[in-house]
């Protein structure tokens, strides 16, 4: 076997074993068949190259239009799984106005009026115009992330290469006759070896992306709560101690408010407990949508519920805290008997100072056990007066009952 053979078959040899690679991500990971779109794009490449070395029964100039129909499929296949990765549309238009207009000249040059170099420019910029296409969409995403910066990077040079490296090498040592020597020149030569590289580089990224993917999948299973969809209480430490030290950077108010579910327990024993998980699921949507985007919410115990609130001094959380009781207690819950009333108590604490998440947390539990002690469905605000007395601190519970 010659050395032009052995450098034919390492592009195939990688693009099979990518293809692999992403088939068995995509059998674990059902629920993204981009990566089943990039395993068929990476064997089709391997195809086209095959063909470029082994002529089928067929005769060469089919042949020749099959291999780069391999090419231009595994090219725009390639394309829309990427931009589908990273949550853009795929510019279908664009992507088939390329494809089908090389394929098209690639046609006219192979059977009407043969010309290897009219061929080797257009398939190459067509295939350059798909990863300029491709680096056009990932320009809006590109700060998003590290793999998002270095796939727009690759897409970039990728084009570059398929436009000026054909033109360099097409001007200094074209034009191409025919196929006589072409597989031992130096346009096909540097084809082989920056496709290989560049492929490699691309599908490196790509696995690193399907890597964070899973990661992040992992990381919101061990921080959410499945039942209400919130934040666990690790979770929500988390996010709340970052939260306070950003808002302790910036010199923002930040409010925190627990609220504790009514006679949970009893609901719970008296209407079974896929009744209780609806009214967990339920009050848990009320809360999460009334915090936001900005507020954190957890569910950090059975029927126990906080949310911590930037931007808000003690009179904003109570007015959010009065709201979230009064939606809730006049509302009714799927799965209960008519005429059932659900009702929660609310402690609120605003932050002083540079307090930390244990200290507000305790005196917003504080509130919420007088609450919970003097009639319940009532919200009860916890005062913190160490400004005024520096070695004690004193925290105050003012009642606001429902009504």
């Amino acid at each position: 076997m010659d050395t032009g053979l052995l450098v034919g078959l390492l592009n195939p040899t990688i693009a099979l074993a990518l293809g692999a690679v992403f088939l068995v991500l995509w059998f674990y990971q059902r629920h993204r068949p981009y990566l089943a779109v990039l395993a068929a794009s990476y064997w089709l490449s391997a195809a086209g190259f095959l063909l470029q070395h082994f002529t089928l029964p067929i005769g060469m100039a089919p042949t020749k239009l099959i291999s780069n129909i391999c090419f231009t499929i595994a090219a725009c296949g390639l394309a829309g799984a990427i931009v589908t990765r990273y949550g853009r549309r795929v510019p279908f238009a664009a992507i088939g106005v390329l494809a089908s207009g090389g394929l098209t000249a690639f046609c006219w040059f192979m059977f009407i009026q043969p010309d290897l170099t009219w061929r080797i420019l257009v398939m190459n910029f067509a295939f350059g115009g798909l990863s300029l296409v491709v680096a056009a969409e990932l320009r809006v995403v590109r700060d998003k992330g590290p793999t998002e910066m270095i796939l727009f990077v690759l897409s970039l040079l990728s084009g570059l290469n398929f436009f000026v490296r054909t033109l360099v090498i097409v001007i200094a040592h074209g034009p191409y006759q025919s196929y006589d020597g072409f597989y031992a020149s130096s346009y096909w030569t540097t084809a082989l070896l920056s496709h290989a590289l560049l492929s490699l580089l691309i599908a490196l990224c790509l696995f690193c992306a399907a890597a964070l993917d899973v990661m992040k999948v992992l990381k919101a299973e061990a921080y959410t709560d499945p039942l209400s969809g919130l934040l666990n209480r690790r979770g929500f430490e988390e996010r709340a101690t970052l939260l306070l030290q950003h808002c302790a950077t910036a010199k923002l108010p930040v409010s925190l408010v627990l609220a504790d579910l009514d006679h949970f327990k009893a609901l719970n024993d008296l209407h079974g407990h896929a009744a209780g998980d609806r009214v967990i699921a339920d009050f848990a949507a009320k809360l999460r949508s009334a915090a936001g985007t900005s507020g954190v919410a957890g569910r950090i115990g059975g029927e126990e519920f906080a949310v911590l609130l930037p931007l808000s001094d003690l009179g904003a959380a109570r007015l959010f805290a009065e709201a979230i009781r009064t939606l809730y207690s006049a509302g009714s819950v799927d799965g209960l008997p008519h005429g059932t009333r659900a009702t929660a108590s609310f402690g609120v604490a605003a932050r002083t100072g540079e307090e930390g998440l244990e200290p507000l947390m305790r005196r917003a539990d504080e509130a919420l056990y007088k609450a919970k002690r003097n009639g319940r469905d009532s919200v009860r605000l916890s005062y913190d007066q160490s400004a005024c007395e520096p070695s004690e601190t004193v925290s105050v519970v003012e009642p606001l009952k429902a009504g």
